[in-house]
C-alpha cells in the first residue's frame, strides 16, 4: 500500500463542463475517470457543481448557512483586533 499522493492539479472552467457534458451525454463516470485520469470525487463535485448552480467556483456553490458562517467567523475576528487594540491603548 506505497501510493504515492497525486500532484494537486487545476483544470480549467471549460475542461470541467465538457466532462459534465460528457457525462450527461451518457459516458459512464468510471470511463471518464479513467480516459482523462480524474478522481472520482472531482469529477462527481463538477456534476453536483453544474446541476446546482451552473458554476464551478466554490463561493457560487456554498449553502447560505456555509456563507452565515463565513461572516460569523469575519465578525469574530474583528472583535478579537478590536479587543487586542483595547486592550493595549489601555495598559
Amino acid at each position: 500500500m506505497n501510493q504515492q499522493k497525486r500532484a494537486r492539479r487545476s483544470f480549467s472552467a471549460d475542461f470541467k463542463a465538457q466532462m459534465v457534458k460528457l457525462y450527461q451525454q451518457g459516458k459512464s463516470r468510471s470511463e471518464l475517470v479513467k480516459q482523462y485520469d480524474l478522481t472520482p470525487s472531482a469529477l462527481d463535485r463538477w456534476i453536483n457543481q453544474s446541476s446546482k448552480s451552473g458554476s464551478f467556483k466554490t463561493q457560487d456553490n456554498r449553502t447560505p448557512e456555509e456563507n452565515e458562517l463565513i461572516a460569523l467567523r469575519k465578525e469574530l475576528n474583528m472583535d478579537i483586533q478590536t479587543l487586542c487594540l483595547l486592550s493595549v491603548q489601555n495598559h
